[in-house]
């Protein structure tokens, strides 16, 4: 492996973490609590529709 690669590899692993919680929110509030920089971002899947209402929906969107 490259030294370069080494070294790039190195410092990533001495900064500081920072996360993207993307869905359950325990997580987040778990990382907070252990004074990680991070931040939550409250997502789901969209719910399954009816094809009809589901080709309606994506022309309006």
């Amino acid at each position: 492996m490259p030294e370069n690669n080494v070294n790039n590899i190195l410092r990533l692993f001495r900064s500081e973490v920072k996360i993207v919680n993307v869905g359950l929110e325990y997580f987040y509030k778990e990382l907070k609590r252990q004074g990680v920089q991070s931040v939550h971002v409250a997502w789901q899947p969209r719910p399954k529709l009816e094809k009809e209402l589901e080709d309606i929906l994506s022309k309006i969107l």
